[in-house]
Parts: structure tokens; C-alpha cells; sequence
């Protein structure tokens, strides 16, 4: 399923920077065996200490099954699981220890792993992973995630630690669906009482390395070791508080004055204001993250496809890139990066990502705004990325008549935009698991099997995207995502920009540190502080 290959190139700036390289081969695996959950483990053993991670971007919530923040995200990643851990290489055991397909790939097996209890103190068992894929793919109760199993017609419970999901249709994505972005194994009932969502910032409910202890709303969190953690000898730290930053600038001097352990910068290029600060040791990951700029098929002008072809022919990419973060990162197209070896098109294939500056106003003139046209174009506070690359777009989109009106909102505020399909013209950040149902479906299949929050209701990328989740053999799925690719990129609901470099700081003392590509943060369940 999975042939692509991502680079992770570390280096510490300052005197003479070493660089190494390593591959991550992706293999046809049902499991990534030689691939363990949280990353690769310490040299030696450490124990103790609490880490503190500064952050510019705080999580509106901390609830896994209905709050749809990356922000979020890449903290509850150690918080709850799901069966699989998200591998590079394929699904990973976690929660499950093994599975099986039927002949006709309508049924899964799992056998669950023995012994997992729940940070509430009680034993995991099928009944409790029953309840909660089925909770999470029942739309009604509102999930981002409900999507990515409404191929799932049944979950029977065989025995208390084997589980069957019986499919309505074939979902190659299955496995790596069952991951812990959206959704958990969470206690039977977890969701009975009304205050439950709410609850769920105070004091959680999940399977995972870490548990909630305090959590103060534009302060900090603070995560502590559970103590009856599942996997042996994990994790090595004994808590965890994230600490939210106003702005990078504090971030960095919290950094250089030790406040803070371990960030992962907001733009990448204020690393080089940390070159030859000897206890500070700085890393640049690969990234399965994309930055796009979405356009609502609903809002003003971008009803009409010609606009909306017209901003892509007019986007300088590098431009923006260079703007935003100083050229730490990669243009992309219409997969993120790390995908673009294994399911990307060749830029000659697709119409719109080269800049074209006069048919872009040739296409304007021809939807009826020669004379030009107003758009307000949101960004999200916190992500710093997105200032200077807001002004390098208007100053862009000037060219072709089009004037922006930057308006700046708080995360929470965008995500109810982006929940309730009101996006507009926005930047957005988000990464992904390095399959393409994962990727594209959720995004951007019509309602109500997808979530098409920009509006588009496309029915031919629609039906490849359904032909795309059907069909397990890799080459015929290359093809139907290509095909997918190119309606994206002449009908333009999104313009992917660049993937940008993961940068990370860690004071000297953080050892084992790894990151994963999506930009979450796994790889703290086995990160270990010296004393």
C-alpha cells in the first residue's frame, strides 16, 4: 500500500552543523513490524523529570471525538489510542495486536490486546472499543471523524478482547483509519452525560502513556505519567506541561533562558536566531504537513470557477514560501511532500500550478470582474506563518484586480467557520497520514459521506474518491487518485502552497527526542529528560 519514502534530516546549528539522513521506506506491509509506536527507543535508560513544551497555538478543546484542532491533536496523541498506532510505513499495533480480512474484504477481525486499562482504573475490552468506533461514526453525534467509517455497517463483539467490523463495502484505509486522530477507546458510557465533552478538559478518559491534571485555559497543561500504562516501562518522563506562548518572540527567549524544555517553532527560519547557543540543539524533521490557501465554493466571487482558477494561475508559491518561512520547507501541488513520490502528479500533467499572470485576467475579465473585485482573505492567530504570507498574497492577487482584506480570527473561531462549511478564502494547516483515502476523503468528498467543508460538491471526484477507497491493489489506486488530482486542480477548492520543514528546539538535557512527521506529538511517550 504504502512505496513512498520520507527524509528526516537532523542537524544542530552553530560552529560546524552536522547533517544526517535516514530513509523510511515504505513498505506493502499489513503491519509495519519493524516500525514501534512512539518512535524509536532510548539507548539508555533515563526516568523521571517533567518536561515543559512551549507552544504558540493552544487546543480549543481536548476532547478527541468532536474537537477537529491540530492543535489538539498533536497533544492528545498521548493522551487516548485507537487499535492502530499512525506508522510511516503502514498501521502499527497499539490497541489491537493483530487482525484479520475476509475473502471478500467485508470483515475485520481484531484481537485486542490484554492487560490495557483505562486512566478511570477499569480493564479495556471489545465492548468498550464497540462503543466508541461506534459512537465516533455515528454522524449524528457530530464528530469530524464520523466520515472515515461510513463504511462500517456493524461492530460485533466476540469475546471480551476480540472485536468484528463488518463492512458495507470494501475500505482499503480501514487499519490506518482506526488510528487516534479523531476518536479513542474510551470507557463504555463515556458520552451518557450531558457534560460529558466538557468534562473531558478536566479529567481523561483515554488508554495512553500520559492523563490530564490540570488544564488552564490560556495558560498551560499539564499531563502527568499513568501510572498502569499498557506498554512496559513507559513513558520515562513523569508529566508533561505545555506552556502557551503569546508570540515567537517569547518563544525563543524562553528557549535561550531555559523556561521552556523542548518547541516546535512556528517558523521554521527563527532557527537561525539560535545558531551557536550551546545548550539548544535544533532539528528539522520531514513533514507530512501541507499550508494551503481553500477556497469556499459558496463565498462571493469564488462561486465561479474562473476566480478560483484565476488566484491559482496568480499564486507565486516559492514567493509565498520564502515570505512565510525563509524557504524551510518544499512547494508541493496536490499531495503534501512526503506523498509526492508515491502518489503525486508531475506538475506538467496538472493546468494550474503554474503561474500565468495573463490568462489569470483573462479568466477574470471573463467571470465578470475586469474592473477587479474585494475578498476577505482569514488568517488564524498563532500560526506566524500566515502574516507574511497573507501580504505576499495580496500584493499577488493585486496583479489580476483582485484586493484582500486580511482579517485576523482566533483558532476557535475558524474552526466554528470551518465546521459549519462558512470557510470564505482562508489559510489553512493541517497534515496527514501518508495515505491518500486519509488525505482526501474527508475533506473533500460531497456530503453527507464526506465532509466537504469547502463547498465544492464535485460528483466525478466524488465517485474516483469512492473507487479510490474501494480498490486494495496500489497501482490501480495510483491511477484513480491521479484522475482525482486533476479535477482538484482544474476546479481549484484548495491551492496546496508548500509543506513546510518541521523544526524542532530542545534544550540539552531531552534525550531520545523524536518527531513525527505529522507535526503530533508521539514521539514524548518515550522522550526522557537528564537530571
Amino acid at each position: 500500500m504504502y512505496n513512498n519514502r520520507l527524509l528526516s534530516t537532523m542537524r544542530k546549528l552553530g560552529g560546524a552543523a552536522a547533517v544526517a539522513v535516514t530513509a523510511l521506506a515504505m513498505t506493502p506491509a499489513a503491519f509495519a513490524q519493524e516500525e514501534k509506536p512512539y518512535g524509536p527507543d532510548p539507548e539508555q535508560e533515563i526516568r523521571g523529570g517533567v518536561l515543559t513544551v512551549g507552544s504558540l497555538v493552544e487546543p480549543p478543546a481536548l476532547d478527541p471525538f468532536h474537537q477537529g484542532a491540530d492543535a489538539r491533536i498533536r497533544v492528545t496523541t498521548l493522551i487516548y489510542q485507537g487499535l492502530f498506532y499512525e506508522g510511516l510505513s503502514g498501521p502499527v499495533p497499539l490497541l489491537a495486536k493483530s487482525y484479520e480480512v475476509s475473502d471478500d474484504g467485508l470483515s475485520y477481525t481484531f484481537s485486542l490486546r490484554e492487560g490495557v486499562k483505562f486512566h478511570t482504573g477499569q480493564d479495556m475490552t471489545a465492548a468498550d472499543v464497540k462503543y466508541s468506533y461506534d459512537y465516533l461514526r455515528n454522524p449524528d453525534n457530530g464528530s469530524p471523524g464520523a466520515g472515515d467509517l461510513n463504511t462500517v455497517a456493524s461492530i460485533d463483539v466476540v469475546d471480551d478482547h476480540t472485536v468484528v467490523f463488518n463492512l458495507e463495502q470494501p475500505n482499503a484505509s480501514l487499519p490506518v483509519t482506526l488510528g487516534n486522530k479523531y476518536g479513542a477507546v474510551v470507557p463504555v458510557g463515556t458520552f451518557d452525560d450531558e457534560g460529558a465533552r466538557a468534562a473531558l478538559n478536566r479529567k481523561s478518559v483515554g488508554t495512553g502513556p500520559f492523563k490530564i491534571a490540570t488544564y488552564e485555559t490560556n495558560s498551560f497543561l499539564e499531563l502527568t505519567a499513568f501510572e498502569d500504562y499498557w506498554q512496559e516501562g513507559l513513558p520515562y518522563l513523569d508529566g508533561i506541561t505545555f506552556l502557551y506562548m503569546p508570540n515567537s518572540a517569547a518563544l525563543l527567549v524562553a528557549l535561550k533562558n531555559k523556561r521552556i524544555d523542548f518547541a516546535r517553532l512556528g517558523r521554521p527560519q527563527d532557527s537561525e536566531q539560535l545558531a551557536g547557543i550551546d545548550h539548544l540543539n535544533v532539528q528539522r524533521w520531514a513533514s507530512l504537513g501541507q499550508k494551503p490557501l481553500d477556497l469556499d465554493s459558496n463565498y462571493g466571487p469564488l462561486k465561479d470557477v474562473r476566480v478560483r482558477q484565476a488566484i491559482a494561475l496568480a499564486v507565486d508559491k516559492e514567493e509565498i514560501l520564502q515570505a512565510a518561512l525563509g524557504g524551510y520547507g518544499k512547494v508541493i501541488h496536490t499531495v503534501p511532500a512526503g506523498m509526492e513520490e508515491s502518489w503525486g502528479v508531475p506538475v506538467e500533467e496538472l493546468e494550474f500550478q503554474t503561474r500565468d499572470i495573463e490568462r489569470a485576467k483573462a479568466l477574470m475579465a471573463e467571470a465578470g470582474y475586469a474592473d477587479g473585485v474585494e475578498m476577505d482573505l482569514t488568517t488564524i492567530t498563532g500560526y506566524d506563518w500566515m502574516d507574511p504570507a497573507a501580504v505576499t498574497l495580496r500584493e499577488q492577487l493585486s496583479e489580476i484586480g483582485i484586493t484582500l482584506n486580511i482579517k485576523r480570527v482566533d483558532l476557535g473561531v475558524w474552526i466554528d467557520n470551518f465546521r459549519n462549511k462558512n470557510m470564505g478564502l482562508t489559510f489553512n494547516d493541517w497534515p496527514t497520514l501518508p495515505d491518500p483515502n486519509m488525505l482526501f476523503f474527508r475533506h473533500f468528498h460531497k456530503r453527507p459521506e464526506g465532509a466537504d467543508f469547502r463547498n465544492w460538491n464535485n460528483d466525478e471526484a466524488s465517485a474516483l474518491l469512492d473507487a479510490g477507497r474501494k480498490t486494495s491493489d496500489p497501482a490501480e489506486r495510483k491511477k484513480i487518485y491521479a484522475e482525482f488530482q486533476k479535477v482538484l486542480d482544474r476546479t481549484v477548492p484548495t491551492i496546496m502552497l508548500f509543506s513546510a520543514d518541521i523544526v524542532t528546539v530542545a534544550n540539552e538535557r531531552v534525550r531520545n527526542l523524536y518527531q513525527h512527521p505529522t507535526g503530533w506529538y508521539f514521539g514524548l511517550a518515550k522522550t526522557q529528560l537528564a537530571q
